[in-house]
Protein backbone atom coordinates (compact mmCIF):
# COMPACT_ATOMS: atom_id res chain seq x y z
CA UNK A 1 0.00 0.00 0.00
CA UNK A 2 1.15 3.71 -0.79
CA UNK A 3 2.59 5.32 2.25
CA UNK A 4 1.42 8.26 0.99
CA UNK A 5 -2.27 7.27 1.07
CA UNK A 6 -2.22 5.98 4.50
CA UNK A 7 -0.80 8.88 5.91
CA UNK A 8 -2.86 11.05 4.75
CA UNK A 9 -6.17 9.27 5.52
CA UNK A 10 -4.48 8.44 9.37
CA UNK A 11 -3.95 12.48 9.44
CA UNK A 12 -7.80 13.35 8.73
CA UNK A 13 -6.54 14.66 5.30
CA UNK A 14 -9.79 14.25 3.29
CA UNK A 15 -9.08 16.09 -0.13
CA UNK A 16 -6.38 14.81 -2.27
CA UNK A 17 -5.67 18.57 -3.76
CA UNK A 18 -3.92 17.57 -7.03
CA UNK A 19 -6.98 15.53 -8.02
CA UNK A 20 -9.61 17.93 -7.19
CA UNK A 21 -7.48 20.62 -8.96
CA UNK A 22 -7.10 18.24 -12.24
CA UNK A 23 -10.97 17.87 -12.01
CA UNK A 24 -11.77 21.50 -11.86
CA UNK A 25 -8.90 21.91 -14.97
CA UNK A 26 -10.74 19.30 -16.98
CA UNK A 27 -14.10 20.49 -16.93
CA UNK A 28 -12.77 23.90 -16.89
CA UNK A 29 -11.19 23.46 -20.20
CA UNK A 30 -14.29 21.44 -21.79
CA UNK A 31 -16.56 24.76 -20.56
CA UNK A 32 -14.18 26.80 -22.64
CA UNK A 33 -13.57 24.58 -25.37
CA UNK A 34 -17.38 24.17 -26.20
CA UNK A 35 -18.59 27.39 -25.56
CA UNK A 36 -15.14 29.20 -28.01
CA UNK A 37 -15.13 26.41 -30.18
CA UNK A 38 -16.31 27.62 -33.19
CA UNK A 39 -13.95 30.31 -33.09
CA UNK A 40 -11.25 27.34 -32.93
CA UNK A 41 -9.80 25.76 -36.73
CA UNK A 42 -11.88 22.36 -36.61
CA UNK A 43 -8.38 20.29 -36.10
CA UNK A 44 -7.63 22.01 -32.86
CA UNK A 45 -11.02 21.77 -31.65
CA UNK A 46 -11.24 18.31 -32.54
CA UNK A 47 -7.85 17.10 -30.68
CA UNK A 48 -8.31 19.08 -27.77
CA UNK A 49 -11.84 17.71 -27.10
CA UNK A 50 -10.59 14.32 -28.11
CA UNK A 51 -7.90 15.02 -25.15
CA UNK A 52 -10.47 16.32 -22.65
CA UNK A 53 -13.04 13.60 -23.12
CA UNK A 54 -10.28 10.81 -22.60
CA UNK A 55 -8.49 12.62 -19.48
CA UNK A 56 -11.99 13.05 -18.07
CA UNK A 57 -12.39 9.44 -18.58
CA UNK A 58 -9.36 8.63 -16.59
CA UNK A 59 -10.48 10.52 -13.86
CA UNK A 60 -13.92 8.81 -13.55
CA UNK A 61 -11.80 5.82 -13.32
CA UNK A 62 -9.47 7.52 -10.67
CA UNK A 63 -12.97 8.60 -8.71
CA UNK A 64 -14.79 4.92 -8.59
CA UNK A 65 -11.58 4.15 -6.55
CA UNK A 66 -12.37 6.45 -3.79
CA UNK A 67 -10.79 9.64 -4.83
CA UNK A 68 -10.75 12.60 -4.56
CA UNK A 69 -12.33 12.92 -0.74
CA UNK A 70 -13.56 10.42 1.54
CA UNK A 71 -17.48 11.44 0.75
CA UNK A 72 -19.35 8.77 -1.53
CA UNK A 73 -21.71 11.29 -2.55
CA UNK A 74 -19.11 14.54 -3.30
CA UNK A 75 -16.96 11.64 -5.69
CA UNK A 76 -19.79 10.58 -7.55
CA UNK A 77 -21.19 13.96 -8.13
CA UNK A 78 -17.76 14.99 -9.52
CA UNK A 79 -17.96 11.91 -11.97
CA UNK A 80 -21.25 11.99 -13.15
CA UNK A 81 -21.63 14.70 -15.40
CA UNK A 82 -21.28 12.59 -19.01
CA UNK A 83 -19.01 14.50 -21.32
CA UNK A 84 -19.41 11.29 -23.32
CA UNK A 85 -22.59 10.68 -23.16
CA UNK A 86 -22.47 6.79 -23.50
CA UNK A 87 -21.69 5.39 -20.39
CA UNK A 88 -23.27 6.19 -17.09
CA UNK A 89 -21.03 6.84 -14.51
CA UNK A 90 -22.86 4.10 -12.26
CA UNK A 91 -22.70 1.56 -14.36
CA UNK A 92 -19.20 2.08 -15.56
CA UNK A 93 -18.40 1.96 -11.92
CA UNK A 94 -20.28 -1.19 -10.67
CA UNK A 95 -18.51 -2.81 -13.87
CA UNK A 96 -14.99 -1.78 -13.31
CA UNK A 97 -14.92 -2.93 -9.76
CA UNK A 98 -15.65 -6.65 -10.47
CA UNK A 99 -13.05 -6.41 -13.25
CA UNK A 100 -10.73 -5.79 -10.19
CA UNK A 101 -11.21 -9.37 -9.45
CA UNK A 102 -7.68 -10.66 -11.14
CA UNK A 103 -8.41 -14.10 -10.26
CA UNK A 104 -11.22 -13.71 -13.37
CA UNK A 105 -9.45 -11.11 -15.51
CA UNK A 106 -10.11 -11.70 -19.63
CA UNK A 107 -12.94 -14.29 -18.53
CA UNK A 108 -15.44 -13.33 -20.60
CA UNK A 109 -17.70 -14.53 -18.27
CA UNK A 110 -16.93 -13.38 -15.26
CA UNK A 111 -14.85 -9.92 -16.50
CA UNK A 112 -17.20 -7.22 -17.44
CA UNK A 113 -14.46 -5.02 -19.48
CA UNK A 114 -13.24 -8.40 -21.15
CA UNK A 115 -12.51 -8.28 -25.38
CA UNK A 116 -12.88 -12.28 -25.32
CA UNK A 117 -15.70 -14.75 -26.27
CA UNK A 118 -16.85 -18.38 -25.30
CA UNK A 119 -16.73 -20.39 -27.67
CA UNK A 120 -20.01 -21.10 -27.82
CA UNK A 121 -20.55 -17.33 -28.25
CA UNK A 122 -18.24 -16.79 -30.82
CA UNK A 123 -19.24 -19.99 -32.65
CA UNK A 124 -22.74 -18.23 -32.62
CA UNK A 125 -21.69 -14.99 -34.00
CA UNK A 126 -22.43 -13.99 -37.65
CA UNK A 127 -19.82 -14.08 -40.14
CA UNK A 128 -19.17 -10.21 -40.45
CA UNK A 129 -19.32 -9.42 -36.61
CA UNK A 130 -16.70 -12.05 -36.40
CA UNK A 131 -14.72 -10.14 -39.29
CA UNK A 132 -15.25 -7.11 -37.19
CA UNK A 133 -14.54 -8.13 -34.17
CA UNK A 134 -10.68 -10.02 -35.32
CA UNK A 135 -10.49 -6.86 -37.37
CA UNK A 136 -10.80 -4.71 -33.96
CA UNK A 137 -8.13 -6.65 -32.09
CA UNK A 138 -5.41 -5.01 -34.28
CA UNK A 139 -4.72 -1.50 -33.29
CA UNK A 140 -5.94 0.18 -35.91
CA UNK A 141 -9.29 -1.79 -36.08
CA UNK A 142 -9.94 -0.69 -32.20
CA UNK A 143 -8.78 2.83 -33.35
CA UNK A 144 -11.36 3.11 -36.09
CA UNK A 145 -14.17 0.82 -35.15
CA UNK A 146 -13.42 -0.09 -31.36
CA UNK A 147 -15.30 2.68 -30.08
CA UNK A 148 -18.70 1.57 -32.70
CA UNK A 149 -18.41 -1.75 -31.17
CA UNK A 150 -18.25 -0.61 -27.59
CA UNK A 151 -20.59 1.76 -27.70
CA UNK A 152 -22.91 -0.30 -29.69
CA UNK A 153 -22.80 -3.56 -27.63
CA UNK A 154 -22.95 -2.03 -24.53
CA UNK A 155 -26.35 0.03 -25.71
CA UNK A 156 -28.01 -2.77 -27.33
CA UNK A 157 -27.18 -5.19 -24.11
CA UNK A 158 -28.51 -2.78 -21.73
CA UNK A 159 -31.59 -2.32 -23.98
CA UNK A 160 -32.22 -5.79 -24.32
CA UNK A 161 -32.20 -6.15 -20.37
CA UNK A 162 -34.57 -3.56 -20.22
CA UNK A 163 -37.10 -5.30 -23.03
CA UNK A 164 -36.69 -8.44 -20.68
CA UNK A 165 -37.91 -6.96 -17.63
CA UNK A 166 -35.13 -6.20 -16.22
CA UNK A 167 -35.28 -2.87 -14.41
CA UNK A 168 -32.85 -2.52 -11.95
CA UNK A 169 -31.22 0.15 -14.00
CA UNK A 170 -33.77 2.23 -15.39
CA UNK A 171 -33.95 4.84 -12.63
CA UNK A 172 -30.13 5.19 -13.60
CA UNK A 173 -31.08 5.91 -16.75
CA UNK A 174 -33.41 7.89 -16.37
CA UNK A 175 -31.06 10.11 -14.50
CA UNK A 176 -28.49 9.87 -17.44
CA UNK A 177 -30.73 10.76 -19.97
CA UNK A 178 -31.74 13.87 -18.06
CA UNK A 179 -27.35 14.55 -17.19
CA UNK A 180 -27.01 14.01 -21.22
CA UNK A 181 -30.31 16.32 -22.55
CA UNK A 182 -28.18 19.08 -20.48
CA UNK A 183 -24.58 18.10 -21.40
CA UNK A 184 -26.02 18.53 -24.79
CA UNK A 185 -28.29 21.14 -24.73
CA UNK A 186 -25.45 22.99 -23.57
CA UNK A 187 -23.21 22.04 -26.45
CA UNK A 188 -26.43 23.05 -29.20
CA UNK A 189 -27.89 25.53 -28.12
CA UNK A 190 -25.60 27.66 -25.66
CA UNK A 191 -22.20 26.81 -27.25
CA UNK A 192 -23.81 26.71 -30.78
CA UNK A 193 -21.99 23.30 -31.90
CA UNK A 194 -23.64 21.01 -34.53
CA UNK A 195 -24.42 17.52 -32.19
CA UNK A 196 -22.75 15.78 -34.82
CA UNK A 197 -19.80 17.39 -34.53
CA UNK A 198 -20.01 16.57 -30.68
CA UNK A 199 -20.93 12.95 -31.48
CA UNK A 200 -18.22 12.19 -34.38
CA UNK A 201 -16.00 15.01 -33.65
CA UNK A 202 -14.94 14.86 -30.09
CA UNK A 203 -16.74 12.42 -28.51
CA UNK A 204 -15.74 9.27 -30.84
CA UNK A 205 -12.17 10.43 -31.37
CA UNK A 206 -12.37 10.79 -27.17
CA UNK A 207 -13.26 7.07 -26.72
CA UNK A 208 -10.77 6.34 -29.69
CA UNK A 209 -8.14 8.06 -27.58
CA UNK A 210 -8.80 6.10 -24.12
CA UNK A 211 -9.11 2.62 -25.93
CA UNK A 212 -5.18 3.41 -26.66
CA UNK A 213 -4.73 2.56 -23.17
CA UNK A 214 -6.78 -0.31 -22.98
CA UNK A 215 -5.98 -1.87 -26.05
CA UNK A 216 -3.43 -3.82 -24.72
CA UNK A 217 -3.09 -3.82 -21.36
CA UNK A 218 -4.81 -7.25 -20.53
CA UNK A 219 -4.15 -10.64 -22.10
CA UNK A 220 -5.48 -14.45 -21.23
CA UNK A 221 -2.92 -16.47 -19.50
CA UNK A 222 -2.48 -19.05 -16.51
CA UNK A 223 -0.62 -16.92 -14.62
CA UNK A 224 -2.96 -14.06 -12.40
CA UNK A 225 -0.38 -11.67 -12.96
CA UNK A 226 0.40 -11.89 -16.27
CA UNK A 227 -2.32 -11.58 -17.67
CA UNK A 228 -1.92 -7.52 -16.37
CA UNK A 229 0.65 -5.37 -18.70
CA UNK A 230 2.85 -2.40 -18.33
CA UNK A 231 3.20 0.62 -20.88
CA UNK A 232 6.74 1.94 -19.48
CA UNK A 233 8.06 5.60 -20.98
CA UNK A 234 4.80 7.03 -21.77
CA UNK A 235 6.13 10.52 -21.39
CA UNK A 236 3.08 11.77 -22.75
CA UNK A 237 -0.05 9.31 -22.66
CA UNK A 238 1.04 8.52 -18.91
CA UNK A 239 -0.34 11.52 -17.04
CA UNK A 240 -3.51 11.50 -19.71
CA UNK A 241 -4.16 8.15 -18.82
CA UNK A 242 -3.22 9.22 -15.10
CA UNK A 243 -0.53 6.46 -14.98
CA UNK A 244 -2.60 3.27 -15.75
CA UNK A 245 -0.22 2.59 -18.55
CA UNK A 246 1.49 0.89 -15.29
CA UNK A 247 -1.66 -1.32 -15.21
CA UNK A 248 0.32 -3.80 -13.10
CA UNK A 249 0.61 -1.53 -10.51
CA UNK A 250 -2.32 -0.49 -10.42
CA UNK A 251 -3.76 -3.69 -10.29
CA UNK A 252 -1.54 -4.16 -7.20
CA UNK A 253 -2.66 -1.44 -5.41
CA UNK A 254 -5.79 0.14 -6.91
CA UNK A 255 -6.67 2.38 -4.34
CA UNK A 256 -3.55 4.26 -4.71
CA UNK A 257 -3.98 8.46 -6.15
CA UNK A 258 -2.43 8.50 -9.63
CA UNK A 259 0.46 10.61 -8.82
CA UNK A 260 2.08 8.40 -6.11
CA UNK A 261 1.79 5.45 -9.19
CA UNK A 262 5.35 6.04 -10.78
CA UNK A 263 7.31 6.50 -7.60
CA UNK A 264 5.90 3.50 -6.47
CA UNK A 265 6.36 1.36 -9.47
CA UNK A 266 9.80 2.44 -9.40
CA UNK A 267 10.24 1.51 -6.24
CA UNK A 268 8.73 -2.23 -6.77
CA UNK A 269 9.46 -1.94 -10.84
CA UNK A 270 11.72 -5.25 -10.48
CA UNK A 271 8.93 -7.17 -8.49
CA UNK A 272 6.44 -6.28 -10.85
CA UNK A 273 7.76 -6.80 -13.91
CA UNK A 274 8.92 -10.69 -12.51
CA UNK A 275 5.07 -11.10 -11.30
CA UNK A 276 3.86 -10.80 -14.83
CA UNK A 277 6.60 -12.77 -16.77
CA UNK A 278 8.01 -9.26 -18.68
CA UNK A 279 4.82 -8.42 -19.85
CA UNK A 280 6.44 -4.82 -20.43
CA UNK A 281 6.12 -2.45 -23.81
CA UNK A 282 8.26 0.36 -23.83
CA UNK A 283 6.15 2.91 -24.91
CA UNK A 284 2.82 3.04 -26.86
CA UNK A 285 4.76 2.86 -30.02
CA UNK A 286 6.18 -0.48 -29.06
CA UNK A 287 2.55 -1.40 -29.08
CA UNK A 288 1.66 0.31 -32.07
CA UNK A 289 4.66 -1.31 -33.90
CA UNK A 290 3.62 -4.75 -32.69
CA UNK A 291 0.07 -4.85 -33.40
CA UNK A 292 -0.51 -2.13 -36.14
CA UNK A 293 -2.24 -4.80 -38.13
CA UNK A 294 -1.57 -8.04 -36.09
CA UNK A 295 -4.07 -9.21 -33.94
CA UNK A 296 -3.46 -8.47 -30.08
CA UNK A 297 -5.47 -11.64 -29.40
CA UNK A 298 -7.79 -14.44 -30.59
CA UNK A 299 -11.50 -13.39 -30.40
CA UNK A 300 -12.09 -16.52 -28.75
CA UNK A 301 -10.72 -16.76 -24.96
CA UNK A 302 -8.18 -19.63 -25.51
CA UNK A 303 -9.68 -21.81 -22.73
CA UNK A 304 -12.82 -20.66 -22.81
CA UNK A 305 -13.08 -19.68 -19.24
CA UNK A 306 -10.21 -18.85 -17.39
CA UNK A 307 -9.20 -21.10 -14.01
CA UNK A 308 -11.47 -20.26 -10.83
CA UNK A 309 -9.50 -18.64 -7.95
CA UNK A 310 -9.17 -22.21 -5.85
CA UNK A 311 -7.49 -23.70 -9.19
CA UNK A 312 -10.57 -25.75 -10.41
CA UNK A 313 -11.57 -25.70 -13.91
CA UNK A 314 -15.34 -24.96 -14.92
CA UNK A 315 -17.05 -26.78 -17.87
CA UNK A 316 -15.74 -25.92 -20.87
CA UNK A 317 -16.51 -26.55 -24.69
CA UNK A 318 -13.25 -25.49 -26.10
CA UNK A 319 -13.78 -24.97 -30.16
Amino acid sequence: MASGVGDQRQSGLRIEWPTLGLIIGVYSGWLALTFWGRDLPLPIMMIVGAILLAWHSSLQHEILHGHPTSSRMINRALATPPLSLWLPYELYRRAHLVHHRDERLTDPLDDPESWYFTSEHWDDLPPLVKVLFKFQNTFFGRMLIGPALAIIGFLLSELKALLKGDLKNLGLWVRHVIAVALVMIWVTYICGLSPWLYLFGIVYPGTALLLVRSFAEHRAADDVHERTAIVENATILGPLFLYNNLHSAHHAEPTMPWYEIPAWYRMNRDQLIAENHGHVYNGYFDVIRRYLFTSHHEPRHPTNRAPRADGSMPATSNG
